[in-house]
């Protein structure tokens, strides 16, 4: 029942992946991309539409227009920005952050391995010329994230060029911090294991923000990228600690 439970959690969250590509979508093209029946995709819009993530329409759907959208806007350029910092032969990390994880898709670089907890990744549009690989771990859902002892045994023998992680929230006061204890260790072993630099990718909606555990404390944070709605003031105090900080604007589009 869990796994049939998380099969379905998946697909939605496909659907809505490829929405944010093209905001109108079929139920027959869906239903082919996906390999489900027809009244499956029918059931999973309704779904999708009952909790205003998306517009019915006959024979199809469309994305709704919610602040939403401006997040995923800003997460799309944050993650295009980042992508920019990659460069041929590079072994990178990425954690479960889905703002991370759509570096995958603006990379164009040759020879780039990708090692990832996420396990969303499968799913996941890139160049042929990059290689993913999963940590492999304990499979927790709805993140897809891999974490316990299997994934960080595997970790440890690896040391990436880069790596680029994702928060919950991050300010001068506490660093980098995550809501998900299981996934501190992962983000630690990430960020120690970067041999060269660290990016921090965080939309304005988690700056000057605390969460649970801290996964990296300020004084280890070189760069952080965000978007221009961000505090001003908690970007501030962010930089008087060292920090050199990227905004990306609308004007990037």
């Amino acid at each position: 029942m869990k796994k049939d439970r998380a099969c379905v959690d998946n697909r939605r969250n496909r659907i809505l992946a490829l929405m944010e590509k093209n905001p109108r979508v079929r139920v027959d093209e869906l239903a082919d991309i996906l390999e489900v029946s027809l009244i499956t995709i029918r059931r999973d819009l309704q779904y999708l539409e009952d909790r205003k993530l998306l517009v019915r329409t006959h024979g199809g759907a469309v994305a709704s227009q919610n602040p939403m959208d401006e997040i995923s806007l800003y997460r799309k350029l944050i993650a295009e920005f980042a992508a920019g910092f990659v460069t041929d032969n590079d072994t990178l990390f990425i954690n479960t952050s889905s703002n991370a994880l759509k570096i995958l898709e603006h990379i164009s670089c040759s020879n780039v391995t990708v090692i990832t907890n996420n396990g969303k990744a499968i799913h996941c549009d890139h160049s042929q010329e990059v290689n993913v690989v999963l940590t492999g771990g304990e499979l927790r859902y709805p993140k897809e994230a891999m974490v316990g002892d299997f994934a960080l045994r595997n970790l440890q023998t690896i040391y990436a060029k880069k790596a680029f992680i994702g928060c919950s929230g991050i300010s001068a006061e506490n660093g980098m911090t995550t809501e998900l204890f299981n996934e501190v260790s992962i983000n630690e072993m990430m960020v120690s294991h970067a041999t060269q630099e660290v990016y921090v990718l965080a939309d304005h909606t988690k700056i000057g923000k605390n969460s649970s555990f801290v996964s990296c404390p300020i004084d280890k944070i070189k760069y952080l990228i965000t978007d221009e709605k961000a505090s001003t003031e908690a970007l501030d105090l962010i930089r008087e600690k060292g920090v050199t900080v990227y905004v990306v604007s609308r004007k990037d589009r």
